[in-house]
Order: C-alpha cells, then structure tokens, then sequence
C-alpha cells in the first residue's frame, strides 16, 4: 500500500487533470475512440451527449450480461457514459450508481442526467477506495480503466467485495504490465496520469483481487497497448513523456508490448 501522503498526493494530480478533462478539453475524438473501445453505434446514440469523453481503454458493459432491475456501481464513472448504458440496460426497475472523485466530473455526469432525463442513474462523489455505497447493496461492479490510476488498488478491491452482494459480480475493464517499467516511466506523472505507469503487474492485479475475497477471477478479453500510442504522432504528451524517459518512438513500442488492456471478471461468494 502506497503512504498516505504519496496517495494523497497521486489523487490530487489525477484529480487535476481530469478535472480538465470533464471541460472537454485535451483528449481524442471521443467517438472515435469508443469504437476503438468496442462501442457499437447504438451506444453511442444511448448515452446523453457530452456523457463520452472517449476516455477508458474497454467495453465493461458489453461483457457485463447486465440484466434488468439489477443495480449496478461503475467506479470512477467520469461524465457517465457506462452509467448511462448500465441504466439503459437494467431498464426503469434497475438502478446504477457512479463514484467519481472529482466533482466536476460527478457535475458533468449529473448535468448529462438532468438534460437527457435518466432518472434511474445518480452520481456520487467520493473516492472508490472509500466507497460512499452500503454494504452488500449492488449486484455488479463496472469499472473502465479507472484502477489502474489508484495508488491503493487493494483497498479498491475489498471496497468492491464489500458492497457486492453474495454471488454479485466483478467486470472491470483496466491496464496491467506483463513485466516492470522502467523507473524513468515509473516515474513520470503524464504516464501515470495517462493509464500507463500505475498499471500493476497482470499477476499482481490477480493476486489482490482473489485476496479480497473474490471467486472465479480470470480475464476474459485482452488487447494490447497499440491504442495508448495513437497520440504519438499528435503530441500526447503521455506518449512524448514516456519517449523522452526511454529514448526513443521505437523504445516506447517495444515497451508497449510489456501493456495490455484486459477485460477482468470475478465473482462475491453466494
């Protein structure tokens, strides 16, 4: 587990910035990038505008078998695009809950609400290693490349499992390594802030969840990092830090082959 101080610390930066993202600004084509993702069309036109920011690197809902009058909690849920779909998918007699810690995200998504009339989704601000949702109170956790960003992701996990109910369930699409970075990457805020330098290794990221208490846990979808280097050309500064840390372009695709973006499903004990 990370100090406080250092925890506190990495929030306060991601919080910044995607506190800038919730303005619309510095990021891809948001369609574009949620049909990168596995977004179909239809989802595109579900989801209320300004609800995708194009951020995330899956499709939590497509694998999530979401079922109607289900309640569902997305952790770190942004502008609210999975919410949305979640709560298309669960219908009138289902719920969804967002967790954001930043408040001018939960203001977009609750905005985004407000506008498009979903009444069965509401956002609540708060971190999601401290879960503001009651125990045993959901029956499946969502989440979109959001983890990875935790400095605690342990505590993320038994957060998870606590408000799951028995035999709920677990999807969570997010960024694991398959071998240590570079301390140089390690180190740099743009590749942490951009999903890649708090990545956990794909054998840890197991590992913390079954210790949380989980059953069943596998990774069911895997793609590799090709999508983290779509800016390279564009002036991500990500990607430009994580070549000024390596030395090169090339550097940084062969280390991209160490990063992958899966789709993790487990399960809450019956």
């Amino acid at each position: 587990m990370a100090p406080e101080n250092e925890a506190e610390a990495l929030r306060l930066i991601v919080r910044s910035r995607y506190a800038e993202r919730a303005s619309g600004c510095c990021g891809p084509d948001p369609a574009a990038a949620a049909r990168t993702m596995g977004y179909r069309e239809e989802d595109l036109a579900t989801a209320p505008g300004g609800a995708n920011l194009g951020l995330g690197c899956g499709n939590p809902i497509a694998l999530a078998a979401l079922r109607p009058g289900e309640t569902v909690l997305d952790l770190g849920s942004g502008a609210g695009f999975d919410a949305f779909l979640a709560a298309a998918a669960v219908g009138p007699t289902g719920r969804v809950i967002g967790v954001d810690m930043t408040g001018e995200m939960v203001a977009k998504a609750r905005d985004n609400a407000a506008r498009a009339g979903v009444t069965n989704v509401e956002f609540r601000q708060g971190l999601i290693e401290e879960l503001p949702v009651e125990s045993a109170s959901i029956d499946v956790v969502l989440s979109n490349c959001v983890i990875n960003l935790s400095p605690e992701k342990d505590r993320v996990f038994r957060e998870a499992f606590r408000v799951l109910r028995p035999a709920g369930r677990l999807l969570v699409s997010d960024i694991v390594l398959d071998a240590p970075l570079p301390e140089a990457v390690r180190a740099s805020i743009e590749a942490y802030v951009g999903c890649v330098a708090g990545a956990a290794l794909r054998s840890d990221y197991l590992r913390m969840l079954a210790e949380a208490g989980f059953r069943d846990v596998a990774i069911v979808r895997e793609t590799d990092a090709s999508a983290l280097l779509a800016g390279a050309g564009c002036g991500d500064p990500m990607v430009a830090a994580i070549v000024e840390a390596v030395g090169d372009l090339e550097a940084v695709r062969r280390l991209a082959r160490a990063v992958a973006s899966v789709a993790v499903a487990a399960q809450k004990p019956a």
